[in-house]
């Protein structure tokens, strides 16, 4: 288990965003290129923790590179490489920090919108259905329980917020409003077809992806995947082997996290409570799970 890394400052690199997991920089010379790095940060209810989960940037992008190297045959990536040796020059001396858990991308112009597909009725969108069927545009049948599989899969995007801040499901036909009809249905059908692949492919591996989510940016006149990909930051992965429709399902993703801060006296807003270690190792634990058994 390496020394986590809280925060990156490369002085020598322009910091550009210091996000809730991950800190982006310009470099100089290199307009057309971004330095990604994958901290061991954890949010929970849109807050970051002060403690963070040893190694897990590190798994984060191992499973990021994994996915854009399967799915890049339905639509580019913006990776250029995940080597330290390929960075630009001025990159080099923080070999240490980004060995592992940086990606050297392409930059895009970001989509303001987060792609979110969903094969299984769980989580808000579970809450939604309880108080209405019709959810994103979506008219469900009454009856269904929590966990159940969607008959067909479900694209329910919603706007980006900033951070602190909550994002607003939006459903596709107002996305086609804000967007345009083309580059709306585009990310839908891009999107759908991102997760079924995947979502096949891991039910081979004992894992049941139930929703993602996707970004997007535009580079050149094309749409590239960016940011990271199919993680469970970003995911919600279930053990196949104890799925059971009708309730809440384990999960390897920080859902271990949220159920500890739940039976808190915490509201839910910075500062954040400290974490026991027992926490942060059962959580760590979860998100190496996910790792070997996608990637086995």
């Amino acid at each position: 288990m390496s020394v986590p890394v809280v925060r990156t400052d490369f002085e020598a690199l322009t910091l550009l965003h210091r996000g809730k997991v991950r800190d982006m920089y310009g470099i100089p010379g290199h307009d057309d290129k971004l330095l990604m790095v994958a901290t061991d940060r954890i949010s929970a209810y849109d807050v970051v923790m002060a403690d963070p989960i040893p190694d897990k940037g590190k798994i984060l992008t191992r499973l990021s590179l994994f996915w854009f190297d399967m799915l890049k045959d339905i639509v580019p990536n913006h990776l250029i490489s995940a080597e330290v040796d390929q960075y630009p020059e001025v990159c080099r001396p923080y070999r240490e920090q980004l060995e592992g858990r940086s990606m050297l991308v392409r930059r895009t112009k970001v989509m303001p919108y987060e792609c979110i597909v969903r094969g299984y009725l769980s989580g808000s969108f579970w809450q939604a259905y309880q108080k209405d069927t019709n959810v994103c545009g979506f008219r469900l049948p009454a009856g269904l329980r929590e966990s159940d599989k969607f008959e067909k899969t479900l694209f329910t995007p919603s706007t980006k917020a900033e951070l602190g801040e909550h994002d607003e499901n939006i459903s596709l036909a107002r996305m086609r409003e804000l967007l345009g009809e083309e580059p709306a249905a585009e990310m839908a059908d891009i999107s759908v077809r991102l997760y079924e692949k995947a979502a096949d492919y891991a039910l081979g591996k004992g894992v049941i992806i139930a929703d993602t989510k996707f970004e997007f940016g535009m580079a050149d006149g094309q749409l590239i995947l960016i940011d990271e990909v199919l993680t469970p930051d970003s995911s919600r992965f279930w053990p196949l082997d104890q799925y059971q429709p009708g309730r809440g399902q384990p999960s390897f993703d920080k859902q271990f996290l949220r159920d500890y801060l739940s039976t808190l006296d915490w509201n839910k807003q910075p500062p954040p409570p400290p974490l026991p270690r027992e926490i942060l190792d059962k959580t760590r634990a979860r998100y190496e799970e996910a790792l070997n058994r996608i990637i086995a």
